[in-house]
């Protein structure tokens, strides 16, 4: 990337926004790279509209050449964002007091078929097949918001085995075609692998085309603590002696395998409702899966049930690790549900994640880190009034 020359700081940034931005973009080793990472920052948080480097590059305190070298920084520049998110994370985790990590999908509508990942993809608001990208995000939970600190690109079969098409892209030879279930384990995995970042519960939301058995064995090997919301038809194992294999809405037909405790649940617009929650009695297995170790089959599970206050919907199901907190941290997770949905929203509309127009794998991963950083800072830091930093050319 070319070299530019000039001062990058501007002087309304407070001593946290400074520490932020120094912290999270250190692992960017020259001098120009954090100056176009604190411009291309700058211009998520401040350009209107779609977050192109053209449009970004017409924000103030950007000079007018500056769409090439954002451009440049998020296209070209070779600097390697793990160790970016990585930072990112810690940030969250130290400065937000999180609770839980979950994960999200997310679908990018593509026009063309040349950009990284993209394959037909059945768009969950619609329900109709769309070209587009699949991406997988991972998010530290707070009481008020969900922050990105992860992203994964789920390939198809034709981006695991068409050489050329991969080469055009740059796609590193390890990521290989694999489902959006796999790409959750490989998170939680790459969670559990780092000692600095915070060991948390799971609370994830399994009802929706997930492979809920392959998930939870998945995460069985990286954490002791999870909440999952499953569909009711999840199938499971109930008994030691007399093993019958059910279903987890079957069980909680029985009534006297329930156990009902009624807690407590803050509502969106800050008043209380009485939530009540049936826990299975016993513990559960799920079914071992074909070509795994088995660990599925062998651990066991706490169900739970809660119930709609109404009676008109009809109950949502759990299943969690033993422990004394279980009804709690569904609670948790129950509302951290919207706050899921809130930052999504937030990410599409504000943050320029749909908005990436370059073809290849790296280009991407620089543009949804960047739109991740612009986000925590935004909620951490930054307010309507946010400046992040100036790169002059």
């Amino acid at each position: 990337m070319a070299s530019h020359t000039g001062h990058s700081a501007v002087p309304d940034e407070s001593a946290q926004q400074q520490a932020f931005l120094t912290e999270v973009f250190g692992p960017l080793h020259r001098v120009e790279q954090r100056r176009w990472a604190r411009a291309y920052l700058h211009g998520l948080l401040h350009s209107p509209g779609k977050k192109t480097p053209r449009n970004m590059a017409r924000t103030d305190r950007l000079p007018p050449a500056a769409a090439h070298g954002l451009h440049q920084f998020v296209n070209a520049s070779t600097w390697a964002w793990e160790p970016v998110r990585r930072r990112l994370a810690q940030w969250v985790a130290a400065d937000a007091a999180p609770h839980a990590w979950t994960v999200a999908e997310l679908v990018i509508p593509k026009r063309g078929e040349h950009s990284v990942g993209v394959h037909r993809v059945t768009d969950p608001v619609t329900g109709r097949a769309v070209n587009a990208q699949r991406a997988v995000g991972l998010f530290l939970v707070t009481d008020t918001h969900c922050h990105p600190v992860d992203w994964s690109l789920v390939l198809d079969g034709v981006w695991g085995r068409d050489r050329d098409r991969r080469l055009r892209a740059r796609v590193p030879a390890h990521e290989t075609a694999r489902q959006a279930s796999a790409h959750v384990v490989d998170h939680a995995a790459q969670v559990t692998a780092h000692p600095l970042l915070p060991r948390l519960p799971w609370a994830l939301d399994l009802t929706r085309g997930h492979d809920a058995g392959g998930v939870l064995a998945g995460l069985a090997r990286h954490t002791s603590d999870l909440v999952c919301e499953v569909d009711p038809g999840q199938v499971v194992i109930s008994g030691h002696r007399a093993p019958t294999v059910t279903t987890v809405a079957g069980l909680f037909e029985q009534r006297r395998s329930r156990r009902p405790s009624v807690m407590t649940r803050d509502t969106a617009d800050g008043r209380h409702r009485a939530v009540t929650v049936h826990t299975y009695a016993g513990t559960v297995r799920l079914p071992r899966r074909r070509g795994t170790d088995g660990v599925s089959g062998a651990h066991g599970y706490r169900l739970l049930e809660v119930v709609d206050p109404t009676g008109r919907q009809p109950g949502r199901y759990w299943i969690a690790s033993p422990g004394d907190r279980c009804v709690e941290n569904v609670l948790l997770a129950m509302r951290g549900r919207a706050t899921l949905r809130a930052a999504v929203g937030e990410l599409r509309e504000r943050f320029g994640v749909l908005d990436f127009e370059g073809r290849s794998f790296p280009g991407w991963h620089h543009h949804m880190t960047m739109a991740s950083a612009a986000y925590v800072y935004h909620h951490l830091h930054g307010g309507s009034g946010a400046t992040a930093a100036r790169a002059a050319g």
